[in-house]
C-alpha cells in the first residue's frame, strides 16, 4: 500500500481551504484518508498554514511520500528541511 501527503479540498464553491492529510494512493481526493496533519488556507492573505510537525515528521519517516503540492507547503513551513536534517543524522 503507498501512503502519500496529500491535499483533500473541504469548504465551499470557489472558497475552498485544505486539509493536509495522509492517504492511501488508490483513495479519491476528497475520499478516505488515514490520518489528518493540518490545514492550508490560500484565500487569507497570506496563506495559512497549520500542520502538525510531529506526526508529519513521523509518516515522511515511514515512507510516506508528498505530492508536489504537499511538497512546496511541507517546505514553506520548514519540515523538508528538519526532515533532511534529521535523516543526515
Amino acid at each position: 500500500m503507498a501512503v502519500k501527503i496529500r491535499l483533500a479540498r473541504m469548504g465551499r464553491h470557489k472558497l475552498p481551504f485544505y486539509r493536509v492529510v495522509v492517504a492511501d494512493s488508490e483513495a479519491p481526493r476528497g475520499g478516505r484518508f488515514i490520518e489528518k496533519l493540518g490545514t492550508y488556507d490560500p484565500n487569507v492573505d497570506p496563506a495559512a498554514i497549520t500542520l502538525d510537525e510531529e506526526r508529519t515528521l513521523k509518516w515522511l519517516g515511514e515512507g510516506a511520500t508528498p505530492t508536489s503540492t504537499a511538497k512546496s507547503i511541507l517546505k514553506r513551513s520548514g519540515i523538508i528541511e528538519k526532515f533532511q536534517q534529521a535523516s543526515k543524522a
